[in-house]
């Protein structure tokens, strides 16, 4: 009987982060079940096709009205409603798990989505070459909570990432945060507001607790439900200098 294996993996990004400190150790899965013939052969023979280039990132995307970044896309469902729904925008879609990078290139496969490029691996990666000022929109939903003390320095917001999310969002376009898991929320939002170059609007407990407009929601966001846990969503201005 075959058993599904899972592989984790430590990145080792060879970019620097900007703010001059050492670059970090990024945990991940690699991989989960097995995929599918059909999954297989589009990542041998379409992911190239999709795939950014991480010394020039945007080299393609000059035609596009704006571009978004979703980095850690899961299954990818709202990375493709997104799409969809906002042909003349450029997506870029970041994600280390190799079954999330082959759920996404059969959803554009299947829907002939043409508005998105593909980044397996690390975001930090190509991070520095993105230029400044040079993304419309940013999304991180529900990504892994490392809810045990000793493994927060695997969370993906830290400060290094806050900064470089800072450089690369034009002034007066957004970061959303979403996360079902209270002790994430917290950290979260301390980091990125300590920062001091984002604005967070909110006025009462219906601003994070709404879903975006024309939410599509996510298996992640339907799991916390079924679970009984709440999900905050964040929305964050980047401030203008």
């Amino acid at each position: 009987m075959k058993t599904n294996q899972i592989n984790m993996t430590v990145t080792n990004t060879k970019t620097k982060p900007s703010n001059g400190q050492p670059y970090r150790r990024l945990w991940g899965r690699a991989k989960g079940k097995p995929l599918s013939p059909y999954q297989s052969g589009l990542v041998d023979t379409k992911l190239a096709e999709v795939s950014i280039d991480t010394e020039s990132p945007l080299a393609g995307l000059e035609s596009f009205d704006n571009i978004r970044m979703e980095i850690g896309f899961g299954g990818a469902e709202h990375l493709l409603y997104r799409a969809t729904e906002n042909p003349n925008t450029a997506f870029i879609g970041v994600e280390p798990f190799l079954n999330g990078i082959a759920k996404a290139l059969a959803g554009m496969d299947r829907r002939e989505i043409k508005n998105i490029r593909l980044h397996h691996g690390d975001v930090w990666q190509f991070l520095e070459n993105l230029p400044d000022n040079s993304l419309s929109h940013i999304d991180i939903l529900y990504p892994d909570p490392w809810p045990k003390a000793r493994h927060y320095k695997r969370r993906l917001i830290q400060e290094d990432l806050i900064s470089e999310f800072h450089r690369i969002l034009k002034p007066g376009k957004t970061l959303h945060f979403a996360s079902d898991i209270p002790s994430y929320v917290d950290w979260a939002l301390l980091r990125i507001c300590r920062h001091g170059g984002f604005q967070w609007h909110a006025q009462t407990c219906a601003d994070w607790q709404t879903p975006y407009p024309d939410w599509p929601g996510t298996r992640y966001e339907a799991k916390a439900h079924r679970e009984g846990r709440t999900p905050h969503y964040f929305r964050f201005v980047r401030a203008c200098d």
